[in-house]
């Protein structure tokens, strides 16, 4: 029998759709039930490899781990990679196949439908349930004429609707009430429930707005959800996450080792940076725009990037190129990964205009390599050994651009194929690679904190992911009806 479905919208942009989905995952999946995540469209620079070479967006990789299945393209069949504030790559059932304006993708959606029906009709041979996670806010109905990732997408594969608010950001009933007063009927009609989101304090204090909101709408008042704290620990793919940790960015009892990160505009794959965060010791300090890198930091890492050459315009505009020279002048050290590993080299060429018109730019020059883009993208999962100490590794590639030069004669890994990657200076203290996640494997981030004058917790990052995930599963069966809940599948 084809699987049941059931479809989590929200009426905003980090209200918790993500984090609902992949616990109910695992709360399904540890009942033994065969579940797998979905979502028609994703817009995300913090994206993951496949097993089979394409890439989705990183929510429904961690999705499919909740529900203890292998991540498919098919799981996240439209991703949006923003190019810049009005243009996105697009990546379709895992491949790039071009690039659009905000605009021009508008007029796009039909034609991506059928892909996104196909890959959703793929996913329920196989399971028993799809949850399906909505995109941004359910209400935009500015956008509901072609739309494929909320309402439109629901309607037309005949899935059921339950409706996500946030209370912690306030105006929650206003903000569920209001989306059912601005839809079409039609569309209105495919909701049949709601959950509100992130309660702090007293839940009894909202027992009437719930009320309030079931009898205004007529929908099923399916839970009052406490905040839970743990959640920030898991791999984020929203940008607007990375506001709040640039707030938050503390460490847990005294400081051993300051690692400063400047949060460029098309930052990716910033999860890379998460197990950093969980060492105790280990202070990542995230630097936004308007703020000099501190002379204390110990390490400058730089992280990915969805436009290396505009990031990098970006890094020279708020003056951190002399930080970070001045950082290396004084001994310390700079890692760089993908696109931050770019950027440290001497010349960055896009002959093809990849990232924008044809051009070459001068790089950092902390490295002697050249790096030029080409129109094919690597994406492939890789294992392999620190070329330090063999300290083992697992991660991921995605990148276009080859990198060369004299440096590279001193790579920073060696992978399971015997190819190596990366590059270092002659004392070491300059270096990076191609390879995302490597920090995520305990003996390599053991390894490498070491070369920065650290120890590590000896704790297991992934399964701490996995204690987080069974913890929220286990906090969502205690606030939400479940069983009502699924009921009201198809």
């Amino acid at each position: 029998m084809p699987a049941r479905t059931l479809m989590f919208s929200g009426t905003g942009s980090d209200v918790g759709k993500s984090l609902m989905v992949a616990g109910l995952c695992r709360l399904l999946a540890n009942r033994g039930i065969r579940v797998v995540p979905f979502k028609p469209q994703n817009m995300s620079n913090n994206a993951a490899v496949t097993a089979d070479g394409g890439e989705i967006g990183r929510a429904q990789a961690l999705q499919a781990r909740a529900a203890r299945v292998a991540p498919s393209v098919h799981m996240n069949p439209v991703l949006l990679k923003p190019e810049s504030q009005t243009g996105a790559q697009i990546v379709v059932q895992g491949k790039m196949i071009g690039s659009a304006k905000a605009r021009e993708f508008q007029a796009k959606k039909p034609e991506l439908l059928p892909a996104v029906l196909e890959s959703f009709g793929r996913l329920k041979a196989e399971a028993d349930f799809v949850l399906v996670e909505g995109a941004g806010s359910a209400s935009e109905i500015n956008l509901r004429k072609n739309d494929i990732a909320n309402l439109g997408f629901a309607r037309a594969a005949g899935v059921p609707v339950i409706l996500i608010g946030d209370i912690d950001r306030g105006g929650v009933i206003a903000s569920l009430v209001g989306t059912q007063r601005v839809l079409e009927p039609e569309d209105a009609a495919m909701i049949k429930g709601f959950v509100v989101n992130k309660m702090r304090g007293d839940p009894t204090l909202f027992a009437d707005g719930m009320s309030a909101i079931s009898k205004m709408t007529g929908w099923a008042a399916l839970g009052l959800v406490p905040y839970f704290d743990a959640a920030r620990k898991l791999p984020a793919e929203d940008a607007l996450a990375l506001r709040d940790l640039a707030k938050t960015s503390k460490s847990k009892g005294p400081v051993k080792l300051r690692i400063a990160v400047p949060v460029l505009p098309r930052i990716s794959n910033f999860d890379d940076l998460d197990p950093l965060r969980s060492e105790p010791g280990v202070a990542v300090d995230l630097i936004e725009a308007g703020r000099p890198i501190p002379a204390e930091a110990d390490v400058i890492l730089l992280p990915g990037s969805k436009a290396t050459i505009d990031d990098l315009a970006a890094l020279l505009a708020e003056g951190w190129d002399i930080d970070i020279k001045a950082h290396a002048r004084r001994g310390g050290r700079v890692l760089g990964l993908c696109g931050g590993y770019q950027m440290l080299g001497k010349r960055l060429s896009d002959p093809n205009g990849i990232e924008g018109l044809p051009r070459t730019v001068e790089g950092l020059g902390l490295l002697d390599i050249e790096t030029e883009f080409g129109t094919e993208k690597t994406l492939a999962a890789v294992e392999g050994t620190l070329h330090l100490n063999g300290a083992p590794f697992q991660g991921y590639e995605m990148h276009v651009g080859r990198t060369g030069g004299p440096d590279t004669a001193r790579p920073m890994v060696t992978f399971a194929d015997g190819r190596s990657d990366g590059a270092s200076s002659p004392n070491g203290h300059i270096a990076g690679c191609y390879v995302h996640g490597i920090f995520a494997s305990d003996t390599a981030r053991a390894a490498i904190l070491a070369t920065f004058g650290a120890e590590t917790s000896g704790n297991s990052y992934e399964a701490e992911i996995d204690g987080i995930l069974d913890g929220f599963a286990e906090h969502l069966a205690r606030h939400v009806a479940i069983d009502e809940l699924l009921s009201l599948a198809k």
